[in-house]
C-alpha cells in the first residue's frame, strides 16, 4: 500500500538576524492510510515546523511532501490553498470558532466557503455525521459561548473531519483543556481513526497524549532521534511511552 503521505529530505532555515536557525535538517517519513502518528520532542525540536510543511501551511527549504501521490511542496499558492481544502483538516490549540454561528453553521463554514450551500443535501448529512462522531449532535444549535472549552474543541474536530479529509492534522489540541477534557479529546480523535479510518497526524509535548498514537517520531534539534512503535490498542496507558522518552532523554 502507497502512504498517504511522505516526506523526502525535508529541512527548514530560518533567518534569525544575521545568521540562521535550521529548524529541521533532513527529515524522512512515511504516512501510512488510518495510522494514527504523533510528533513529539521538547520545545524548538521542529516539531510544529514539520507539521506546518507536512499541511501544506509553509514550504521546506529544500525537500519534498508528497500527499497521495502529489507533490505538494512545489505548488503555486492557489493550488496549495486547494489541495489544503480537499485533503487536509486541521485542529490547533485554539478553537478559532466564529462566536455568532452555531456549532452546525461552524461545522458547516468549510462548505459555504467552498461555495457549497447551507442547504445542499450532502453538506447536511456531512455536517451531521461529524457531529454525531464527537457526540455533539443535541447541541448543535448552540453557540460557541454555550458550549464548554472541550466542546467547543470537539466542535473544531467535527469541522476539520466533516470534509472527510485525506489526513487530519493536530497541533496541541489539548494545550488549553484541563486533563480530564483532554483525554475526551484525545479518545474523540482516536475514534475518528479507529471508527472512521481517519489519518491522524498529532503534534503533542504531552506522554499521554502521544499514548493514543500507533507510533511515535520523536525530534530533537530538527532530526528524527528515535521512533517508537506502540501499535492500535483499545487502552492507552502511558506508562510504557513515558519510560521510553525518559531513555532519550525528555
Amino acid at each position: 500500500m502507497r502512504p498517504i503521505l511522505e516526506a523526502r529530505d525535508l529541512t527548514k532555515t530560518y533567518r534569525a538576524g544575521d545568521g540562521e536557525v535550521r529548524a529541521l535538517q533532513g527529515i524522512s517519513l512515511a504516512v501510512e492510510p488510518g495510522e494514527f502518528v504523533a510528533f513529539m520532542g521538547p520545545s524548538g525540536s521542529g516539531k510544529t515546523t514539520l507539521l506546518q510543511l507536512l499541511g501544506g501551511l509553509d514550504r521546506p527549504t529544500s525537500g519534498e511532501v508528497v500527499l497521495e501521490g502529489v507533490t505538494i511542496s512545489s505548488m503555486h499558492d492557489d493550488e496549495a490553498t486547494r489541495l489544503r481544502r480537499d485533503k487536509t483538516g486541521f485542529v490547533f490549540q485554539a478553537f478559532n470558532l466564529v462566536p455568532l454561528l452555531s456549532a452546525r453553521e461552524n461545522v458547516a463554514l468549510p462548505f459555504l466557503l467552498a461555495g457549497s450551500g447551507p442547504g445542499d443535501p450532502d453538506v447536511r448529512a456531512r455536517v451531521d455525521d461529524a457531529l454525531r462522531l464527537v457526540d455533539l449532535d443535541a447541541k448543535a444549535d448552540r453557540r460557541p459561548s454555550e458550549l464548554a472549552f472541550g466542546e467547543q474543541q470537539r466542535v473544531a474536530i467535527a469541522r476539520a473531519i466533516a470534509g472527510r479529509p485525506a489526513i487530519l492534522f493536530a497541533d496541541e489540541p489539548t494545550g488549553n483543556l484541563d486533563y480530564a477534557t483532554g483525554i475526551e479529546i484525545l479518545e474523540y480523535l482516536y475514534r475518528s481513526c479507529a471508527e472512521r479510518g481517519q489519518t491522524v497526524v498529532l503534534v503533542t509535548h504531552d506522554a499521554q497524549a502521544g499514548a493514543y498514537a500507533d507510533r511515535v517520531l520523536f525530534l530533537r534539534d530538527g532530526r528524527v532521534l528515535e521512533e517508537i512503535g506502540l501499535g492500535r490498542r483499545s487502552e492507552h496507558p502511558a506508562r510504557p511511552l513515558i519510560e521510553r522518552l525518559a531513555l532519550l532523554g525528555q
